[in-house]
């Protein structure tokens, strides 16, 4: 090989290096900047290809998808100094490449550990703000809006991060105030489970009452019925010996005085202490007299 041709492929290295330094690519998912001697030049490139000075400027590249960050269980208190345990989330992604830099240095982990001290603040500060109830029910969609809206605010600011959500996994409290609360629900139920019963002793002795009432209706009702109809059927037998007697006056007295006879002699140890003169042996006499 000649010195010319050394020379030409000498040339043609240095020209590959230089060219492999000048350009380079931002992806699609992807952001970039430009840094000259660590000051930034050039910010919020654009993905495709672009020029850099060879071993002047560096390349900075940032994932751009959304990420999540996932924060650890935390404690808090609420308006009514009550303890609750929060378990959250954020998704972020990087807004503002250059503040991102300079306040992070471009490193995810650092982003995510002020993020993280950030959101636990801002959840501090909204849960203090709110009675127990609120934070579990009432207010838990208005509390995630206005954490993301103040945490999106400071983020940016700060950090050039945009937080586009926050949302609560879990709400719990803590075990050392599980037993006392299950004990409270437990006593709460048993008070319940006492106006109950007591309510359905109430109403089952108004049922009780208005049976027995309508018992001794009732039956006053059936006594009233079977006298009148007892008295009727006195009547009527009177009417019927009545018009006995008045038809033949002489046999009606026979004949009571045969029923009697018979009622009064009917078991022979039996005593009757008469005069043998009086009216009931009237018709005995009169039989031996015949």
């Amino acid at each position: 090989m000649t010195n010319k041709s050394m020379f030409g492929l000498i040339t043609a290295l240095v020209v590959l290096v230089v060219a492999w330094n000048s350009f380079f690519v931002v992806s699609q998912i992807e952001r970039g900047l430009v840094l000259q001697f660590g000051k930034v030049v050039k910010a919020d490139l654009e993905p495709g290809l672009h020029f850099k000075l060879p071993f002047v400027q560096d390349v900075k590249k940032f994932d751009a998808r959304l990420l999540t960050l996932d924060t650890a269980t935390q404690r808090f208190l609420t308006l009514e100094k009550k303890a609750l345990m929060v378990d959250s989330y954020a998704k972020w992604r990087v807004a503002d490449v250059q503040r991102y830099y300079t306040s992070t240095s471009g490193l995810r982990t650092l982003a995510e550990e002020r993020l993280s001290r950030q959101l636990e603040s801002g959840l501090r500060n909204e849960v203090a703000r709110r009675t127990l109830h609120e934070v579990v029910s009432g207010e838990r969609d208005q509390l995630m809006a206005d954490i993301t809206e103040s945490l999106n605010s400071s983020a940016q600011r700060e950090l050039g991060i945009e937080v586009l959500d926050v949302r609560v996994k879990a709400m719990d409290l803590p075990r050392e105030v599980n037993r006392s609360v299950f004990e409270r629900m437990s006593s709460e139920r048993e008070r319940e489970a006492r106006e109950h019963r007591a309510k359905g002793r109430e109403l089952a002795e108004g049922i009780r009452a208005d049976a027995d009432r309508q018992q001794r209706v009732i039956l006053a009702e059936a006594f009233r019925e079977a006298e009148e109809i007892r008295g009727d059927g006195d009547a009527q037998a009177a009417s019927i010996y009545a018009d006995a007697y008045n038809k033949d006056q002489e046999f009606y007295s026979f004949y009571r005085s045969l029923q009697a006879y018979r009622q009064s002699f009917s078991d022979k140890s039996d005593i009757l202490v008469l005069d043998p003169e009086s009216e009931f042996f009237q018709y005995l006499q009169r039989g031996q007299g015949r």
